[in-house]
Order: structure tokens, then C-alpha cells, then sequence
């Protein structure tokens, strides 16, 4: 084989530059302080999150618009740029045709690397730190994504489409509730006679009652009440519907006292059960919207 090393030494020395090694241990160091920083960023916003009822709100309103996103990249999003609404790397925006502004300072976020065995022989994961940048901060241009109406009956069947439980219609339910999951009996059941919103509201909540119970080894409804109010918050903010009744100045007192580690966890149980939902919901309709065969008609 040929080597083609040596054109690179005549390149070294019509610079004026010496000849040097490559340091592997200082380059392995940089790249850990960097992923320190990275953590320590996102352990900050979390407790910052925990103690303050806005900001965690924010949070929601973040992790809904980046839905695929961890909870963790979400808190880093939250804390770098919190009106983002569209990332790509660099690589990512050159191939969509557009270029970075100059001046801008990239959104540190974290993706999976390697996997590595542990000591006691578990599988983990190495994460690197990746920069990434919002629409804003390119050359390209937002578009303008047009309304999508739907209507109320398609939008209700779409959110109890392939429930995990099944649901069932009561004339009445304790405490003028629109909705209750019945963990014992498996059961989600909605009060007759609500409006559309009413019933969006209620339902989304006992459905994420519902998908959390199937999480959690130890699910009580008290547990599970906040990160299922703050899952039916999620969905209406990505489905239009009104959010203005939803409250979070009163954080409970558990979540406030949470070590960072513990936030994060709440915060990604919130996400994979808002996505599950919403997951069920988009395949649904996406599947109304598709022409029918002519099997399918007849």
C-alpha cells in the first residue's frame, strides 16, 4: 500500500510549526470537562425548574414542541434557548440548504455514543456533547406551517384511540370529576354530557393516569397526580386546546425537594407519557386523512 504521509510533513514546516504528537489524554479530558459542564448545566435548570412554577411551565411548553427530545436535552434547550422551534446540527441545516449566521453561539445538547460495560457487568451508554442551532439562528426561512382544523368527534376518538384501558360512560362521578381512572378496576370513566373541550381536558388526564400506572410498579393515584395534570397540559398545548385553567404556581413539595437526579426522572416519566398519547393520537389521525380504498368504501 502507498503512503501518502510525507505531504503532510512539507505542509508542517512551510508553516513554521513543529512536529508533534497528538495528545489522546488531553483531548479524552477536554471532551469530559465538556460533558461535566453539559450536565452541570442541565442539573442546574433542573432544581431551577423543581422551585418555580413559571419555569417549569416553560419547561412543558419546550418539551412539547420537541417531543422526541429527552427530558435532560430538554432542560439544556430550556436553559440555552427556550424559544427554539426548530434544531438541526450544523451538517443538518448545510443539507437543508442554509447556513449559520455568524456570531452564533450553538445549543449544547447530548447524544447517545458508545456503549461500555460497568463494573458490576451492566450495559451503559456513553453520551458526547453535541452543538445544534435553532431556525432563527440560519439563513433559513420559517415556514409558515398552515391550521390544521379537526374536527371535535376526530380529535375525541383519536385520543381514546388504542387506550390501555378501556373507557366507559357514567351518568355521575365523585367530586363533579369529567373523568377518573379506576386503577382497581382498570377502568377510565367519563361523565356523560361535557363539551369536547371538557372532555379533552378530563380524559387526557385519567389517560395519563392510566399509562403511568403501567410505568410504575408502585402507582397511587396521589403519586401520579401531578405528572398526569402536567401530561394533559402537554396535550392540549399541542392540540389547541385551552390551556388557561391549568395551574402549576403550587409545585408539589415532593418534586420541590427533589435532587436534580429525582427531577429529571419526573420530567422523563412526564415525557414518555405525554409521547405515548400522542404517539396513538398522530398515527390515528394521519390514518383518517388517508384515501380510502375502494375496498374500503364498498
Amino acid at each position: 500500500m502507498n503512503s501518502f504521509d510525507d505531504i503532510f510533513e512539507g505542509h508542517i514546516s512551510q508553516r513554521g510549526q513543529t512536529n508533534q504528537p497528538f495528545d489522546k489524554e488531553a483531548w479524552a479530558e477536554k471532551k469530559q470537562a465538556e460533558r461535566q459542564s453539559v450536565y452541570d448545566l442541565a442539573d442546574t435548570t433542573a432544581v431551577e425548574v423543581s422551585a418555580d412554577g413559571s419555569k417549569f411551565q416553560s419547561y412543558l411548553d419546550v418539551q412539547t414542541r420537541f417531543s422526541r427530545y429527552s427530558a435532560t436535552n430538554v432542560l439544556l434547550i430550556l436553559a440555552q434557548k427556550p424559544e427554539a422551534t426548530q434544531l438541526k446540527d450544523f451538517n443538518g441545516w448545510k443539507e437543508a440548504g442554509a447556513s449559520i449566521k455568524r456570531q452564533q453561539k450553538g445549543i449544547s445538547i447530548l447524544e447517545p455514543g458508545e456503549e461500555y460495560e460497568r463494573a458490576d457487568g451492566s450495559i451503559g451508554t456513553s453520551y458526547n456533547v453535541k452543538r445544534v442551532f435553532d431556525i432563527s439562528q440560519t439563513t433559513a426561512r420559517a415556514k409558515v406551517q398552515p391550521a390544521i382544523s379537526v374536527d371535535d368527534r376526530l380529535l375525541l376518538k383519536a385520543l381514546i384511540s388504542r387506550s390501555p384501558v378501556p373507557m366507559q360512560t357514567v351518568d355521575d362521578l365523585p367530586n363533579h370529576m369529567g373523568a377518573l381512572y379506576d386503577h382497581d378496576q382498570r377502568v377510565i370513566f367519563v361523565r356523560r354530557g361535557m363539551d369536547s373541550a371538557d372532555i379533552f381536558r378530563s380524559v387526557s388526564k385519567e389517560l395519563a393516569h392510566a399509562e403511568i400506572a403501567g410505568m410504575e410498579k408502585d402507582y397511587t393515584r396521589e403519586g401520579a397526580a401531578f405528572a398526569a395534570y402536567s401530561v394533559s397540559y402537554m396535550l392540549c398545548k399541542e392540540y389547541g386546546m385551552d390551556t388557561g385553567g391549568y395551574d402549576f404556581s403550587r409545585l408539589p413539595d415532593g418534586f420541590r425537594e427533589s435532587d436534580a437526579q429525582g427531577v429529571r426522572a419526573t420530567l422523563s416519566e412526564i415525557r414518555d407519557a405525554a409521547a405515548n398519547i400522542s404517539g396513538r393520537m398522530t398515527r390515528a389521525l394521519e390514518q383518517n386523512r388517508q384515501p380510502k380504498s375502494k375496498e374500503q368504501e364498498r
